[in-house]
């Protein structure tokens, strides 16, 4: 057989060979440092057997793949060093992920102090160095063996799977069996799993199922050095101090309650001053620069809205029901098209309104599709653009709740455009446009990667349309996308139930990548809601439907912005601008005058501090609560008409005119410029 390998040349073998053993023959160094295998694309174990010609890559640390590995195999590892020291545990999966691995065990949580005793005992387990041993059974001894061994978990994996299916197994030293396809490191070596570490615990759900039990969830990673290992875990605890969780509680910017419910935080003054401040100019950008009229829409509708475009199918389990009486699906089928289309001859079917169910809104498209209809539309109309910020509502799972990341009520700059065939190329790309300058407005242009969502053409069910309808309408998302010149992965199964979409996606200081702004083609709705304009030749036509948003939720924004500036937001954004501090009493009627000038010219966002404190701590503290100016006012300042300004960028700026300082920080908010932080007096 001929193996061509990654430089492009060529082993022959007589006899079928591993792929370790390969490796091995290539060089002795390569065999030692090798991980894995990439066989015709497909990574494997290094204990595979090749039998053909093939293409072969051997995989080490240095690569993704094989840093993969050596992470799957401590966690592996770390599942043993849990069974040795807690026998009760049950096990229950344990990936690799970017940055490290995890394992779920059922089991009561782990402390710091368990986690270390856990490091110690897998140290102990990799000094013995085991080989790993894998092999394979059918399922029904599969099942007996891991219903042997007390593992309900790996049982109902391994049930899931189809009945014909050929298990496989790790055996990795004092008889601990797990079940894995695999790759895994050859054996427990010192010289390669020498860089790991044990970061935190917490619950999660088994299998993401708030239904299910609540596991304990150990996470960790693992590095080919100690320095690499070292380095991350000083970037992580840089992180944990960017984490808006913790940033945004302390900046009073938002905190949660029990008794009021996971996944609705509450805002405080300065969080609502943020957003109100992106609000007014998302709304004013949209409404004067872009062209959109403004709707405002209920927070709530009868099932029967949601029932005509689909929605209620694909989305019940997530929204929040107001009322579980239900109308049968004959006369929910007759009332949505007396809603659509106006019938007034409604049969047997009057009755109070109360027998149908009403549900908070997951989405606002429906709402805004009657605002269309409400006045018949010619071509003329359109572009029709319904910009609407919109509180929304959605029952995510409890164990997918995040600080204002992922969140049960939340706010979008969401839109709606209805336009004619030929409108929606150019009108799709000015969309793309407008959310590039809200992005680069905000400093995350270059923080965020685009993904073309496509429906999944295994699962058709899943979407309404024909597989021609989405083969069409993908094809000419993609045209649009190449002639912005956009660079996009695609990604299957992501689209929404009625056509595929532009995600613009972001990742927040762990690494977990959010959804924060999408485009999308609807190419069916406008017929489910009877939307129609009559065209240049006098013909009724359905519009081609655009949903959108410009900047995205924004509590998923602002924690981004949190976790970005590590607090240190861009001024026009501040809550708090300026503050003024008088050096003692005596100059408190100047600060006044200088705060009253200030806001005269729209900087309104100012603070005095009066309390009897020396200036250094006055600044000190205004430094630590991230002010981006600060007006030292005495004697001098006053008689002069002065200010003696300090930034939180370039730390003393000197003394300037009252009226010199206005004309910089004016500029500043009404640019919204984002000022490099030159300096760290912290």
């Amino acid at each position: 057989m001929v193996i061509t390998l990654k430089d492009g040349s060529k082993k022959e073998y007589e006899n079928e060979m591993s792929v370790y053993d390969i490796a091995v023959d290539i060089s002795e160094g390569l065999g030692r440092a090798a991980c894995a295998g990439r066989v015709n694309g497909d990574v494997v174990d290094l204990r595979t057997t090749i039998t053909e010609d093939c293409e072969l890559e051997i995989l080490t640390l240095r690569d993704k793949e094989g840093l993969t590995v050596l992470r799957h195999t401590t966690s592996h590892i770390l599942a043993q060093a849990v069974k040795n020291l807690y026998p009760e545990a049950k096990l229950a999966i344990g990936p690799a992920i970017d940055e490290g691995f995890y394992y779920d065990f059922d089991t009561p949580s782990f402390t710091r102090d368990d986690l270390d005793k856990i490091e110690a005992e897998m140290k102990k387990i990799i000094k013995a160095g085991a080989e790993l041993k894998r092999f394979e059974l059918p399922r029904a001894e599969a099942i007996d063996l891991m219903e042997k061994r007390g593992e309900p978990y790996k049982v109902e994996l391994i049930k899931d799977l189809p009945e014909d299916s050929v298990i496989s197994f790790y055996e990795q030293g004092d008889g601990f069996v797990d079940l894995c396809a695999g790759p895994h490191l050859m054996k427990f070596s010192k010289s390669v799993i020498k860089a790991f570490k044990l970061t935190s615990s917490s619950g999660a759900y088994w299998r993401g199922d708030e239904h299910n039990a609540m596991l304990t969830r150990i996470y960790g990673t693992a590095f080919p050095t100690k320095d690499e290992l070292e380095t991350y875990l000083t970037e992580l605890a840089e992180r944990k101090n960017r984490d808006h969780n913790k940033l945004g509680r302390e900046m009073d910017i938002f905190t949660t309650v029990d008794v009021i419910g996971q996944g609705l935080p509450l805002f405080m003054p300065n969080g609502t001053k943020i957003i109100q401040k992106l609000q007014r100019w998302i709304e004013d950008l949209e409404d004067y620069e872009w062209g959109y009229v403004r709707t405002r829409t209920p927070y709530m509708a009868k099932s029967t809205l949601y029932k005509i475009s689909d929605h209620w199918y694909h989305y019940k389990d997530g929204m929040f029901l107001m009322d579980q009486k239900e109308l049968s699906p004959e006369d929910a089928k007759r009332q949505a098209e007396r809603e659509v289309r106006g019938i007034e001859d409604f049969g047997s079917l009057e009755q109070d309104e109360d027998s149908d169910v009403y549900a908070l809104r997951p989405m606002t498209c429906p709402f805004q599709y009657f605002v269309y209809k409400a006045r018949p539309k010619s071509y003329r109309d359109l572009p029709y653009r319904m910009g609407e910020t919109s509180t929304l509502f959605r029952n995510e799972d409890s164990g997918e709740m995040h600080g204002l990341t992922r969140v049960r009520q939340f706010t979008i700059s969401e839109g709606h455009l209805v336009c004619t065939p030929e409108q929606i190329d150019e009108e799709f790309k000015n969309c793309v446009k407008l959310a590039k300058h809200c992005l680069t407005t905000l400093g995350l242009q270059d923080d965020v990667t685009y993904r073309m969502s496509k429906w999944d053409p295994e699962n058709p069910d899943k979407y309404l349309g024909t597989a021609e309808d989405w083969d069409r309408v993908e094809d000419a998302m993609r045209v649009i996308l190449d002639e912005i010149g956009l660079e996009y992965t695609e990604v299957p199964g992501e689209a929404a139930f009625y056509g595929p979409k532009l995600d613009i996606q972001a990742k927040n200081v762990y690494g977990k990548e959010d959804t924060m702004i999408t485009i999308q083609l609807d190419m069916f709705l406008s017929e489910r809601y009877d939307m129609t304009y009559i065209d240049k030749d006098g013909e009724k036509k359905r519009p081609f439907i655009i949903h959108r948003t410009s900047m995205g939720c924004y509590e998923r924004t602002l924690a981004w912005l949190i976790e970005k500036y590590s607090g240190k937001l861009p001024t026009w954004l501040c809550p708090e601008q300026v503050r003024i501090l008088p050096i003692s009493e005596k100059y408190f009627d100047y600060a006044k005058e200088v705060q009253k000038e200030l806001r005269k010219h729209g900087v309104r966002d100012t603070s005095i501090d009066e309390r009897s404190e020396k200036i250094g701590f006055k600044i000190r503290e205004a430094r630590l609560e991230r002010i981006p100016y600060m007006l030292v006012v005495g004697e001098k300042e006053r008689e002069d008409g002065t200010v003696s300004v300090r930034s939180r960028f370039a730390g003393d700026e000197g003394v300037k005119s009252l009226s010199d300082f206005i004309d910089q920080i004016t500029d500043e908010i009404d640019n919204k410029t984002i000022r490099k932080e030159e300096v760290n007096e912290e």
